[in-house]
This record gives C-alpha cells, sequence and structure tokens, in this order.
C-alpha cells in the first residue's frame, strides 16, 4: 500500500493533468453539434486505431510469461481501442442511414 501512495506522490503532476484532461474531453465532447458528430467520430477512430497499433507494440516487447503492468497496458489498450473503432463505425452507420431516402413498401 506504501508503494501505491509513493508512485501517486510522485507522479501527482501528470495524474492531475490526466485527471484534468478527462474532464475538459467529456466537456467538450459533451457540447459538440449533432452536425460535427460523424467528423469527430472520425477522428476518434483515426487515434483509436494508433492507440491499438501501441498496444499492441507494447504487448510484442512484452514478456507474456511473466504478468506485468506493461501486459495488462496493453491488453486495456487493444481492448478498448477496439470498441472505440466499432462503436464509432456504429455510431457513423446509423447517422449516414438518416440520410438516406426512405423506400415506399
Amino acid at each position: 500500500m506504501e508503494n501505491i501512495l509513493v508512485y501517486f506522490y510522485e507522479n501527482k503532476e501528470i495524474i492531475f493533468i490526466i485527471t484534468l484532461s478527462i474532464f475538459l474531453g467529456v466537456e467538450v465532447i459533451s457540447n459538440v453539434p449533432s452536425v460535427l458528430h460523424t467528423p469527430l467520430m472520425s477522428g476518434a477512430n483515426a487515434i483509436s486505431g494508433v492507440i491499438i497499433i501501441g498496444g499492441i507494440i507494447l504487448l510484442g516487447h512484452t514478456d507474456l510469461s511473466v504478468f506485468s503492468l506493461n501486459m495488462v497496458l496493453g491488453i486495456f489498450a487493444v481492448i478498448f481501442g477496439t470498441l472505440n473503432v466499432f462503436g464509432g463505425f456504429v455510431v457513423t452507420d446509423r447517422m449516414l442511414d438518416m440520410f438516406k431516402k426512405k423506400r415506399k413498401k
């Protein structure tokens, strides 16, 4: 437990910046008009693709026989990045369906 507290104390500036950026990101995304949502999702998908590649590279350089922080971070990066890309494509497809003409039955 003491090691965790020492880690937080040594990295308090980085933790503060990450926390602040999370709150700022939520505030910015919540105020985006629906017209800009599709281009924003395209940018988020591109960033998530880079995160997936970074997670794969991290896992490639990790000793998989030993359970380590690098392995956990790499797995989380790949899983959450993939979920974000897949969800972005689903949302973008739904928004593009709204602009298609309705077929008469």
